[in-house]
């Protein structure tokens, strides 16, 4: 029987040591720290701690008495207002949590989001783009400006392919060409629903072409084999948006 009420008292929330010396005072009645010691079996080096934890919880009081301690078990039914008491204690506790947890989120969502990644050849390139669809929803969009004059044949193939897939996907996107581009590419890219290329405003000789969308941007260095470089961080991914805004701003509607 002791051993079940010890094991239920553990289940409600006290130590091994402290349902031993809650059960011993019960059956003691008042006492000192010695009987108690010899009741419950627990080390004399630790009863005072014990005791003073039970206290804490309002199970055990104490008198003195002629400069000695004497301790009392409360009624039983005082466990269960501890229980209730530790009930409200977890209530409050996780609505507390609960109104950190968003907090807590967005810093874990910050962390993990915050990454670099490069890929090479045209199969790496591909790769980037394909974040688009896992990223974007319908009605949403991505931009390029800087895509060079020239590209191989087998690019173009894939860009008209893809521009198929993301005008069903319903994503938009608004892209700027090197000055020189050929009108007949720009052509092509505009005859795809949603999709709107321009120009670019100014004559920039550079290697590297620039995407971006949501919290990602990219760096595209085209050559023989390719390099493409994602960053996936809220910052840069604004910064590259604010920079084709501009461009944007002063380019012209092909046609």
């Amino acid at each position: 029987m002791k051993g079940e009420a010890t094991s239920r008292l553990e289940g409600a929330g006290l130590t091994e040591g402290e349902s031993k010396v809650y059960l011993a005072l019960l059956e003691l009645g008042p006492s000192t720290s010695g009987p108690i010691v010899e009741k419950s079996g627990v080390a004399r080096s630790i009863v005072y701690l014990i005791l003073g934890r039970l206290s804490q919880k309002g199970l055990v009081s104490h008198v003195v008495k002629e400069k000695t301690q004497h301790f009392q078990a409360a009624q039983p039914d005082g466990l269960m207002e501890y229980i209730e008491g530790q009930q409200k204690q977890l209530e409050e506790s996780k609505r507390k949590l609960e109104e950190i947890l968003p907090k807590l989120s967005a810093l874990q969502k910050s962390a993990k989001e915050s990454e670099v990644q490069a890929f090479f050849g045209f199969r790496g390139m591909i790769s980037v783009h394909e974040h688009t669809y896992q990223k974007l929803a319908k009605g949403e969009e991505y931009f390029f400006f800087g895509i060079p004059q020239e590209q191989p044949r087998h690019y173009h193939a894939y860009w008209q392919r893809d521009h198929m897939r993301r005008a069903k996907a319903g994503i938009r996107c608004k892209l700027l060409f090197h000055p020189k581009t050929p009108k007949e590419v720009l052509e092509n890219r505009n005859s795809y629903a949603g999709c709107d290329a321009r120009h670019m405003p100014i004559d920039v000789n550079t290697p590297a072409w620039f995407m971006g969308y949501k919290n990602v941007a990219v760096i595209g260095f085209a050559s023989e084999n390719p390099i493409t470089v994602e960053i996936v961080n809220q910052e840069v991914a604004d910064s590259f948006r604010s920079y084709f805004e501009e461009f944007w701003k002063q380019s012209r509607k092909f046609g």
